[in-house]
């Protein structure tokens, strides 16, 4: 018997929880309590557990690559939410063309955790 894995889920920092928290709900993430006080995240098929902990090189340096249909639509959604709302240092990028079809956006969240959005 081959040993399988049924699931993973990471653990994402966020600097400011309720900031955070706010950010990924609205992104369109669904939030369900977790244990000792974090939250499930999930979207689709995406699911991470945030975490109200924080430390500057880890969050600085961790990164999301979410598997998307259309990355104009996802920066067109990002740009609204992080531009219409008081998100900190949230920031965004402009989708590029990587080769072929491949297609790809940048979103940092308010505590600087990258988001890649590739199509």
């Amino acid at each position: 018997m081959n040993p399988t894995i049924t699931g993973l889920k990471c653990y994402v920092p966020a600097e400011d929880f309720e900031l955070s928290k706010r950010f990924y709900s609205e992104l369109g993430f669904q939030m369900t309590e977790a244990w000792a006080g974090d939250v499930d995240c999930k979207l689709g098929a995406a699911e991470f557990r945030l975490q109200n902990y924080y430390n500057k090189d880890w969050a600085e340096n961790f990164m999301m690559k979410f598997e998307v249909e259309d990355v104009d639509a996802w920066h067109l959604h990002a740009k609204r939410i992080i531009d219409d709302g008081d998100f900190g240092n949230a920031r965004y990028d402009t989708p590029e063309s990587v080769g072929g079809d491949t297609k790809i956006f940048h979103v940092w969240d308010p505590c600087g955790v990258l988001l890649i959005f590739i199509q």
